[in-house]
C-alpha cells in the first residue's frame, strides 16, 4: 500500500522537480495528481515514464488524500494549504507563509527529523529557504560536536531562487549584452544580474538588512538551536542553478579542522570534496541535480579563538526546495503514516 500525493504547482520550476524526484527516489506513491492554476489546466507534466495532466487546484478535493507538497506562493498557499489540512491532508509547505508559526515544524531531516510529530498541531509541515537548508546541514553535526557561538554567512545565490522569471533575465540579458539591439532592461531583479552580483534579495527591513538574511538568522535559529548568532550577507550571482556559501564558523569548544572534515564525511546529506589543489572543492555547476550539500574549503580561522571557514554548495532546486519536501514526506510516512 502506497501514499496518494498531490503535488500543488506542478508546472513550476519546484513542482517539476518535486515530481522528478518522488520518481527517482520510488517514493511509494499509489496514486499522485499534479495540480496548477486554471490558466494551466492540461498542461502535460512528466512523473518518471508517466505523463500526467495538470488539474484545477481551486476545484480539487482534498479528502481521502495523504500528502500534498505545495510549490507555489504564500498567498496561493494561504488560501488552499489550510483547505487540505481541514481535509485531513498533511500539507508540505515550500513557501514562506508558515515558517515561522511556533505551531508549524521547520524541517531538514538531517537536522531535525524528531519534529516531525508536530505537524498534528495544523497538519503542516514547513519546509525552510533554499539558503538556510544547505547550511543547516553542515552546521548540525559540528554544532553536536563543539556547540556553535556564531556564523557569518555570505551567500551566492543562484537565479532560478528567483523562480523561471529570474532564469530568463539572465538568459536574455546575457544575449543583450553580446548583441546590443536586443535591449533588455532589468525588471525582474533591482539591477543588471547577466556579469554583475546584485547585494539585494527580497525586501529590505528596519535596520538595513533584507529578508533573505532575516529568514536564515531566524530559520537557523528553529532548526537547530535558538543560541545561535547568525548574520548573514545575502547575494544573486549571474548563475543558473545552484546556491554558494561561505561559512565562517566561532564555536564554544575547539575543533580541529581534520575532526571537521571527518565529522562532515559521516554526516547525512553531505559530500566532502576538499582538496587542496587545483579544482579540489565544488562549484554551483557539479552540484546540480544532485541530492548531495557540497563542503570543501575547511581550514582552520586563526583570527578568532575556535573558528572554522567552509564552503557550501548545493542545488537550490533540490536541497533548497523539493529534495527536502520529499525527504519530509519520507520522513512523515516512515515515522508516522507507515504505509509505504
Amino acid at each position: 500500500m502506497g501514499y496518494r500525493i498531490a503535488v500543488v504547482g506542478a508546472t513550476g520550476n519546484v513542482g517539476h522537480e518535486m515530481l522528478n524526484i518522488l520518481a527517482e527516489r520510488a517514493f511509494p506513491v499509489d496514486e499522485i495528481a499534479a495540480l496548477a492554476s486554471r490558466k494551466s489546466l492540461g498542461t502535460e507534466v512528466s512523473f518518471g515514464d508517466r505523463t500526467l495532466k495538470t488539474k484545477d487546484l481551486d476545484t480539487f478535493d482534498f479528502a481521502g488524500w495523504d500528502m500534498a507538497l505545495f510549490a507555489v506562493g504564500s498567498e496561493a498557499t494561504k488560501t488552499y494549504a489550510p483547505k487540505a489540512a481541514k481535509a485531513g491532508c498533511v500539507v508540505i509547505d515550500n513557501s514562506s507563509l508558515y515558517r515561522y508559526d511556533s505551531q508549524i515544524p521547520l524541517i531538514v531531516p538531517e537536522v531535525n527529523p524528531e519534529a516531525i510529530h508536530d505537524y498534528k498541531n495544523k497538519m503542516i509541515i514547513a519546509n525552510p529557504n533554499c539558503s538556510t537548508a544547505q547550511m543547516v546541514v553542515a552546521l548540525k553535526p559540528l554544532h553536536d560536536r563543539a556547540r556553535i557561538k556564531r556564523v557569518v554567512v555570505s551567500t551566492y545565490q543562484s537565479v532560478s531562487g528567483a523562480g523561471k522569471d529570474g532564469m530568463d533575465a539572465l538568459w536574455d540579458e546575457t544575449k543583450a549584452v553580446y548583441n546590443p539591439t536586443d535591449n533588455t532592461p532589468a525588471d525582474k531583479f533591482t539591477k543588471q544580474i547577466a556579469f554583475n552580483v546584485i547585494p539585494h534579495i527580497d525586501v529590505f527591513m528596519d535596520d538595513g538588512s533584507t529578508k533573505e538574511e532575516w529568514k536564515m538568522v531566524a530559520e537557523t535559529k528553529k532548526i537547530v538551536d535558538t543560541s545561535i548568532k547568525v548574520t548573514a550577507t545575502c547575494v544573486r550571482v549571474p548563475v543558473f542553478v545552484g546556491h554558494s556559501e561561505a561559512i565562517n564558523i566561532e564555536f564554544e569548544d575547539f575543533l580541529d579542522e581534520d575532526e571537521a572534515r571527518d565529522i562532515l564525511r559521516e554526516a547525512p546529506g553531505i559530500m566532502v570534496i576538499d582538496k587542496r589543489e587545483d579544482g579540489g572543492y565544488v562549484t554551483p555547476v557539479e552540484c546540480v541535480g544532485d541530492f548531495a550539500t557540497f563542503i570543501s574549503r575547511i581550514r582552520q580561522d586563526s583570527t578568532i579563538e575556535n573558528g572554522l571557514n567552509l564552503w557550501c554548495v548545493s542545488d537550490n532546486l533540490r536541497k533548497g526546495a523539493a529534495l527536502n519536501a520529499v525527504q519530509i514526506a519520507e520522513l512523515l510516512g516512515r515515522e508516522v503514516l507507515k504505509k509505504g
